[in-house]
């Protein structure tokens, strides 16, 4: 994978007006247009540790339109790696187009109602799922383990410390974990949960950010336009607006919402006049084509 593709992109100044010293994106979803954003690097160190534990196949969970679910079949087999993926709240009969990318990477899908689901992280759930599937290395879903938040780390490095506030989209909250544990204290992280109720994570996170490292972080949850990958024309027409000024594409699920919240917040002064912001495009621009194809579908057109 060519890491060299990440670039940081100046925002028009005409988007984020006079209210801060400056804002750029770091543009993650150049990486790759399958495994793209921060899910390579959640993946990574997954991956490397099933193959050196001597793991025959590896498996993961999400829904049907899920990033995680697509990026981890293309990544298994990039390296040559079975992968199996636990689908929630589907029966298989009609597949999402991310699902039958899933099954073009080889990836071997089983289905399970959201009830089931919810076991995912249940020992006794997990030891019936591996021996079902001849003891794979497990992957939480989103990567959210120790070696996720260690390939997550590593998307510091590429993060000046000349920039005072960094802003992430979260889902699980693995990527802003492995970024306030190896971004300088003073950088003060940002991170924008695109589900209704969201900063519940907020426990979840403290309780994995080093001791040393646990200041200069806040979780906002505004900003979900109806829940988790949920969307209005509104959202719709703030990312064709966003595209038009600074020509960089936002997927509908995370990053778009990110934005939409950092607009609200540099109109409402939330930021110091002097502040220089540093927005991750966490990638996942494969869900807007899935989900488009979803509507079309539904609509008979």
């Amino acid at each position: 994978m060519d890491e060299s593709k990440v670039i940081v992109q100046p925002l028009d100044k005409e988007w984020h007006g006079p209210h801060v010293s400056g804002m750029d994106m770091l543009r993650l979803d150049l990486f790759d247009p399958v495994i793209s954003g921060n899910k390579w690097y959640k993946l990574k160190h997954n991956l490397q540790y099933a193959m050196q534990q001597g793991y025959k196949s590896i498996l993961t969970f999400g829904g049907a339109f899920s990033n995680h679910l697509i990026a981890t079949a293309a990544a298994a087999q990039l390296h040559h790696i079975p992968a199996v993926g636990i689908v929630r709240g589907d029966d298989g009969r009609e597949l999402t187009a991310t699902l039958k990318a899933c099954r073009e990477y080889g990836m071997q899908l089983h289905f399970v109602t959201r009830e089931e689901y919810k076991h995912k992280d249940e020992e006794d759930w997990l030891a019936r799922l591996a021996a079902k599937f001849d003891k794979p290395f497990i992957i939480p879903e989103g990567g959210a383990n120790e070696q996720g938040r260690a390939g997550a780390a590593a998307i510091a490095a590429l993060i000046p410390g000349s920039y005072t506030h960094i802003c992430v989209s979260l889902g699980t909250g693995t990527t802003f974990i492995g970024l306030r544990n190896a971004l300088p204290v003073h950088q003060q992280l940002l991170g924008f949960v695109p589900m209704k109720n969201g900063t519940y994570l907020k426990n979840e996170i403290w309780m994995a950010i080093e001791q040393d490292k646990d200041q200069n972080w806040e979780l906002y949850d505004r900003w979900h336009f109806g829940g988790f990958g949920k969307w209005t024309d509104e959202l719709i027409s703030f990312m064709n607006g966003f595209y038009q000024v600074n020509h960089i594409p936002l997927d509908m699920v995370y990053t778009a919402k990110m934005m939409y919240g950092l607009k609200d917040l540099l109109s409402e002064g939330y930021f110091p006049a002097g502040a220089n912001i540093l927005c991750i495009h966490t990638g996942g621009l494969q869900g807007n084509v899935a989900i488009a194809a979803e509507l079309v579908y539904k609509s008979g057109i």
